[in-house]
């Protein structure tokens, strides 16, 4: 599997109507953070196969979305599960702490 790049047009498919939970990176090209995290995003992709669907949007490509969903700092992961409101953890600082806030929030 690979990340997923999501936008406007096929936000409301890959996210909202997905049967698994996915997590959203909302990041920049510009954020040096956000580099850093994304081999991370990458590797976890590969970690939860199956169990997971792992999308990144591009706040300077999708600024509504990054708005809608209140993004106010990168890089802000956000977990959606139908029905449920995003949960979200902003600029983790290891792959430890994506995996605990995952747990938390029952994808194992």
């Amino acid at each position: 599997m690979s990340v997923t790049t999501i936008g406007k047009a096929n936000f409301e498919k890959e996210v909202l109507q997905s049967d698994l939970p996915v997590m959203v990176d909302f990041w920049a090209p510009w954020c040096g953070y956000c580099r850093r995290l994304s081999p991370v995003v990458d590797q976890l992709d590969g970690a939860y196969e199956g169990r997971l669907v792992i999308g990144k949007i591009n706040i300077d490509d999708e600024p509504e979305l990054a708005e809608k969903y209140a993004v106010e700092t990168i890089p802000t992961l956000m977990l959606f599960q139908k029905g449920k409101e995003p949960a979200e953890i902003i600029a983790p600082q290891s792959r430890g702490q994506v995996t605990d806030w995952l747990k938390e929030n029952g994808v194992e």
